[in-house]
């Protein structure tokens, strides 16, 4: 089958016939182009974000080697997108997460998955808006106290919100808007630090600076404990995918977007992690552990005050993008569910507005359940540590439950039947991205080195405690037995599709 792009008028004919094929009548207009999607997953993804939040904790534990974690973590989920660009490219369905695990295992199987996702991402979005609301502050030259820091967190929530409720549009003008502060206060930034601020060799990325002593004097043990400077990196790439109803030619348009987002994403992350590294007066302060929050010193030492307001307005655009972006994400997940009768609500909750196509009450969940988040934070700091832990254990559990379902299928007989597709390598791409994929959970989810037991299992705790609520909402309330949504029907879809091109 031809990869090349047909024309609007067909594609569209196309796109209805496919998803007729899976079961579906289109609900939503297609505005979203393939730069659109992109940018949605690109800000999804989000480098300024996973960079700012991750460069001090990384350096103090495996120092500037840590850097390599963003090579190996960007080709490890490239695998994954690859695997995924397979099925959407077959299941072009809003949702993602929970349609695919659907329809290539069973419902039983897909409500774990995406209760597992839908949480980790609903928390995801909080912290991401817990965070901005600091670069809010700053901008603005206010106090940091837990009541403002409350109330920007929620204005965040609140704009994110209204732009979401004003159609797929609005949501791709920001989405764009925000790709374009992403690349210049990630690559520019770091290009500028790199080429003209440069304080330290760049042999210093082969070496450790001294952080082994905290782990028996191992470095591959310091090493592996910076791991997370690319595992809270690189995903973000499969909200191309939520969003599948809504973009023109998805069987195409989706698999490119999703590679392009890790491809840039990845690119751009080693600007700017290398670019702060190499531009840092402080380096052995970093490193040391003594300077937790590095930075903004290092932009005011380069940008001098003015060049640092800029940057922060930059970073502010990044952060409304990424929790616009999660939104959206977050309330076509609960759509999806609601519209196979999946979930409690699902009447409610699978409701698209008549005016702006898009499904606002999703949407509503998916910005309130954080702001109440954000009150219990409030009363409690050290709980949004807690209940983040497992958010990225709980994306990567998700992930790999879709690329798990996806090998059965193989080992069944599916060859996927999408225009995008591996041929032959996807067996090995297929099994390589679940290796990959174990890798990364255990990575995750070791014990910690404190001596607190709690702590050192929080993240194995965090996942335990919304696995066994979902399990036990499953087994009780038994939402698979009153939903009568395809399932497990890979091969079946894949030969009507087959012949529906002949």
């Amino acid at each position: 089958m031809s990869d090349k792009t047909p024309p609007v008028s067909d594609t569209s004919a196309a796109d209805t016939d496919h998803l007729k094929v899976l079961g579906y009548d289109e609900g939503f207009t297609r505005s979203m182009s393939l730069w659109a999607n992109f940018a949605l997953g690109f800000t999804y993804l989000s480098p300024l974000v996973g960079i700012y939040s991750l460069f001090a904790l990384g350096l103090a534990t495996g120092g500037p080697l840590s850097i390599w974690w963003i090579f190996i973590v960007g080709a490890g989920q490239l695998l994954v997108a690859l695997v995924f660009g397979e099925i959407v490219s077959q299941y072009p369905i809003a949702g993602g997460i929970y349609p695919w695990a659907r329809r290539l295992w069973g419902k039983r199987y897909a409500w774990m998955a995406a209760w597992v996702y839908i949480w980790a991402l609903i928390v995801t979005i909080t912290a991401v808006a817990e965070f901005g609301s600091g670069f809010f502050a700053s901008l603005f030259g206010v106090e940091l106290t837990p009541a403002v820091g409350l109330a920007l967190t929620a204005v965040l929530l609140l704009v994110a919100l209204a732009i979401n409720l004003s159609g797929t549009k609005n949501l791709a003008r920001v989405a764009r808007i925000g790709l374009a502060a992403e690349l210049a206060g990630v690559v520019l930034l770091g290009l500028y630090l790199l080429i003209f601020q440069r304080k330290n060799d760049f042999s210093v990325f082969f070496d450790s600076m001294g952080t082994e002593a905290n782990f028996g004097g191992s470095t591959g043990a310091a090493f592996l404990g910076a791991a997370l400077v690319g595992l809270f990196l690189f995903y973000g790439f499969e909200a191309c995918g939520d969003v599948a109803e809504e973009v023109k030619d998805p069987s195409r348009r989706i698999p490119r977007a999703m590679i392009m987002t890790i491809l840039v994403g990845g690119i751009s992350a080693l600007f700017s992690f290398a670019g702060y590294v190499l531009a840092a007066p402080n380096l052995a302060d970093i490193v040391a552990g003594t300077d937790p929050d590095p930075i903004p010193g290092i932009l005011t030492a380069t940008l001098g005050p003015v060049g640092e307001k800029i940057f922060l307005v930059v970073a502010l655009t990044a952060f409304l993008s990424c929790v616009l972006s999660l939104q959206a994400a977050a309330s076509r997940l609960l759509y999806s569910f609601a519209r196979d009768e999946m979930i409690p609500g699902h009447t409610w909750l699978a409701h698209v507005s008549p005016r702006t196509q898009v499904p606002t009450r999703a949407l509503v969940v998916a910005c309130v359940i954080p702001i109440i988040i954000s009150v219990l934070v409030f009363f409690n700091a050290d709980l949004l540590v807690q209940v983040t832990s497992f958010a990225v254990f709980g994306i990567y559990f998700s992930f790999q439950s879709v690329v798990l379902a996806a090998l059965r299928q193989r080992v069944k007989g599916w060859k996927p039947a999408g225009p995008f597709s591996l041929g032959a390598l996807g067996w090995i791409v297929n099994i390589l991205a679940l290796a990959y994929g174990l890798f990364a959970m255990y990575l995750l989810v070791r014990p910690g080195e404190s001596d607190d037991p709690v702590a050192n299992w929080i993240v194995a705790i965090g996942f335990g405690v919304v696995f066994v609520v979902g399990l036990l909402y499953l087994l009780i309330a038994r939402p698979d037995k009153k939903s009568n949504a395809a399932e497990g029907d890979a091969i079946a879809v894949a030969e009507k599709l087959r012949a529906a091109a002949k």
